[in-house]
């Protein structure tokens, strides 16, 4: 159980989360493109110098372009990579790609939330009816496997199994126990398939809130290893019923070209998302 202050629960700060992800490690980050992405954690593993994650997630924009920008990437499992708006592809994440310092895992969203879904069942793989006429299962050396029933021939996706997933939520407390409001996209899947989640969280709440409305519990604290208070995290993404997206904050991000830039950027970000720890060991934002 991890502790803070004496206190014998799952809170941390953003860095002592961020620093439980070790080079190499696959992480699936939750939201989607624009919307509730743990966007503070990504500039944290960015400030500590992370090398070769890969990123699981079915749509992905600000977070992985972030991270390919910073050179934390070695490979990204996605079905798109862009900013879906007017600001188009994501240049840092297209750029390291073409230079052949990324691997892009192309797939469908669903043969990613396919794979999600073996690993969270304990099992190797999933079959798919579908992709006839794709050149996916090719390229990806998807195998093909005999229904024992019927004899069809279905395409057998490889589970993925991420070591972390991290996701932004709306409330949570400090047991993990997790409420998000709005599209929960591949959020619940990703803590089920994952082998530990941490949670960055815009409120910390009272456990009496889930106890009162468990239905309205997304994600089991049994399943989070940490938890983090990240008030407005998913910024420059949305936090749906919060805030919307920051447009002037992403052509701030995207101006910035040179590794020195990407740098200044992400440092000029640690007081906003890490907050200030006052006398009695709290942050303040």
């Amino acid at each position: 159980m991890l502790k803070e202050s004496g206190q014998n629960n799952k809170l941390i700060s953003l860095e002592e989360a961020a620093a439980l992800v070790q080079d190499g490690d696959i992480l699936a980050l939750g939201g989607n493109v624009l919307h509730r992405s743990p966007s503070a954690f990504v500039r944290e593993l960015a400030r500590q110098g992370k090398k070769k994650l890969e990123v699981v997630k079915t749509a992905g924009a600000y977070d992985i372009d972030l991270l390919a920008a910073a050179g934390c990437l070695r490979a990204v499992s996605a079905g798109f990579v862009g900013y879906e708006n007017e600001f188009g592809l994501c240049p840092h994440y297209r750029k390291r790609v073409e230079q052949g310092l990324v691997e892009a895992k192309e797939h469908a969203c669903y043969t990613v939330i396919t794979s999600l879904r073996a690993a969270s069942y304990g099992v190797s793989f999933l079959p798919v009816n579908g992709l006839q006429g794709s050149d996916l299962p090719a390229q990806r050396g998807f195998r093909q496997v005999a229904d024992p029933y019927t004899g069809e021939t279905y395409v057998a996706i490889p589970k993925i199994e991420p070591d972390w997933a991290v996701i932004h939520v709306h409330e949570a407390d400090k047991w993990g126990n997790s409420r998000i409001y709005g599209q929960k996209f591949e959020d619940v899947l990703m803590a089920k398939a994952a082998k530990r989640v941490i949670i960055t969280a815009e409120k910390i709440i009272g456990s009496h809130s889930f106890e009162q409305q468990p239905e309205r519990t997304d994600i089991p604290g049994f399943l989070v290893h940490a938890v983090v208070h990240s008030p407005k995290g998913a910024l420059p993404a949305s936090c749906p019923g919060l805030y919307p997206y920051d447009k002037n904050e992403i052509a701030r991000f995207l101006q910035c070209r040179e590794p020195r830039e990407i740098a200044e950027y992400v440092a000029a970000s640690a007081k906003k998302d890490r907050g200030l720890k006052t006398a009695f060991g709290e942050r303040r934002w």
